[in-house]
């Protein structure tokens, strides 16, 4: 069956040059090619203010510029989120839009009591992260605290899942031949909206 994907593409370099947009570039060859829809969404190109106040994020508006995006992740059955590892996280710039984009009345709705109530159950996602050291040291030395505080605070906080991961390690030393088979993988992974 087809589906609405959305690919938010989270290197803060608009060149498009970088192994996030040869992995962006696969996914969605694979996906159109069997008859998913996929939207895709360049954090770099957005412009958007950061948000600094509390009241700015449950009560401000989304800058227009962002809507759109809501809007695609609202019709989306899958989303895919590809970035580089920066200090152990997510760049900056990626953060930003989830602070804008995963707000209450959107993603979740406060409660009178115990939990928020999610608002984007239903929806799978699968996240992929680049990185200069081996992802097995990322996970096991450094916690993967990036990772699990996107899956666990930010997407499945607000009802997404299953949430499954590609961690991509050693990058700037990959063969080529190492390449071909994450290009291959994620062009797999498109055709099957996975």
């Amino acid at each position: 069956m087809a589906k609405n994907i959305i690919i938010i593409q989270g290197h803060p370099d608009s060149g498009g040059n970088h192994l996030c947009h040869s992995l962006e570039n696969a996914y969605t060859s694979g996906a159109e090619s069997a008859g998913h829809t996929v939207h895709r969404v360049a954090v770099a190109e957005l412009e958007f203010p950061l948000l600094r106040k509390k009241s700015e994020f449950e009560h401000g508006p989304v800058p227009l510029t962002l809507e759109p995006v809501q809007q695609a992740i609202m019709a989306a059955d899958h989303l895919l989120i590809i970035f580089p590892l920066w200090l152990g996280e997510m760049p900056a710039l990626l953060k930003g839009l989830f602070e804008h984009i995963f707000r209450p009345g959107f993603a979740f709705r406060y409660a009178d009591r115990g939990f928020p109530q999610k608002q984007l159950k239903g929806k799978s996602a699968r996240i992929v992260i680049t990185m200069g050291m081996p992802a097995l040291i990322y996970r096991w030395y450094f916690g993967a605290h990036g990772l699990k505080n996107l899956k666990r605070n930010i997407l499945a906080f607000c009802g997404i899942g299953p949430i499954r991961e590609n961690l991509f390690g050693m990058v700037e030393g990959a063969s080529d031949q190492t390449r071909r088979g994450w290009i291959k993988l994620m062009r797999s992974l498109g055709e099957r909206a996975a």
